[in-house]
């Protein structure tokens, strides 16, 4: 959002339920403009969304809204599937009918644009890429929860000529990140002494991608994107968890010196924790096909977009302590099994 309302004239509906990792705080920079409106809504609720189509008459949907950590979602997988799922289907079905009754002319010119992950697709060996193409293999109620998602989507657009895209991506990084993801979570948890959690061996291999990288692709979509057509986006920078905590530890070496006591280098509280029950080993994106149709490809190496995220951090703690008022203390969450309820 804040990329469209800096880089484009577009009239940006935020529909947001603002749930425990949701805060206006992060959009403080660009709420005051005029060609932004904020609504307080669960996208499970199909009056309201009805409403704000019938109201704001938009040219596209982007949806965005997810429950996204697995963690949680091995404690309580409810949540997911109501929201990832059932919310999905309620926003199809909306967007649908109204699609349906627009003019002619605004007809032809709606996209849905789905965000979803490349978790859906499992987990690869040593070598292979994900394609637009590769098979469905999810192996956590996230992944799945998306993966049924991604399938509803796809299903409209074959019943009903629905217009849609869909985008795939990899590990977003960045400012603004909720700090139950690694990288947050590793830079608060080290500028306050505490131990930096690694999964198992940390050998997991993810596909990092800047998240400002990620915005770009999704607005590139959303404007040129063939209708019924999946783009992958990849930041093509793999790195294991423990390489990405370790780079997270040379820049605090560098960018915050004055360390908590007792500690001689970041590094040092660097802990191996049981790993996460079914924890997938490698994701890795193929992300040519929106390169050479579309002509995207990331801005930041993950040096540079590691460095600017560590950076901003350290410069809003403020917003960290505002956002971490709620009920998680980044206590360690997915070793318990989640049941109906």
């Amino acid at each position: 959002m804040r990329l469209l309302l800096t880089e484009t004239d577009a009239v940006v509906i935020n529909v947001d339920k603002l749930t425990y990792a949701g805060n206006l705080d992060s959009l403080a920079s660009v709420s005051e403009s005029s060609r932004y409106c904020f609504a307080r809504i669960d996208i499970c609720d199909a009056q309201a969304i009805t409403g704000i189509l019938t109201k704001y008459r938009p040219d596209a949907v982007m949806h965005l809204a997810a429950e996204s950590h697995v963690d949680r979602s091995i404690d309580g997988p409810a949540e997911f599937i109501t929201t990832n799922v059932v919310g999905t289907y309620i926003l199809l079905e909306t967007a649908r009918r109204y699609w349906e009754a627009l003019p002619a002319p605004e007809r032809s010119r709606f996209r849905f644009h789905h965000v979803s992950t490349d978790e859906v697709f499992g987990s690869l060996d040593s070598t292979g890429l994900f394609s637009e193409v590769s098979r469905y293999r999810p192996n956590s109620p996230y992944a799945a929860s998306k993966a049924a998602s991604d399938h509803l989507v796809r299903a409209w657009q074959h019943a009903y000529d629905l217009p849609v895209v869909l985008t795939n991506c990899s590990n977003n990084y960045g400012p603004y990140q909720f700090p139950e993801k690694l990288i947050p979570l590793v830079i608060l948890n080290a500028i306050e002494g505490r131990a930096l959690p690694i999964y198992g061996d940390g050998g997991q291999v993810r596909d990092w991608l800047y998240v400002e990288d990620h915005a770009r692709a999704l607005y590139t979509v959303l404007q040129h994107g063939v209708s019924g057509e999946t783009y992958n986006v990849g930041g093509h920078n793999e790195r294991t968890n423990l390489e990405v905590v370790e780079g997270i530890c040379a820049l605090l070496n560098e960018l915050r010196p004055e360390r908590p006591r007792g500690i001689s280098r970041y590094s040092a509280v660097v802990t191996h924790v049981q790993d996460r029950p079914g924890h997938d080993r490698r994701y890795a994106i193929d992300a040519s096909k929106i390169g050479v149709q579309l002509g995207w490809v990331p801005r930041e190496s993950f040096e540079s977009g590691l460095r600017r995220t560590v950076q901003w951090y350290l410069d809003n703690l403020a917003w960290c302590r505002r956002v971490q008022q709620g009920t998680y203390h980044r206590e360690r969450l997915g070793l318990v099994s989640g049941g109906v309820g």
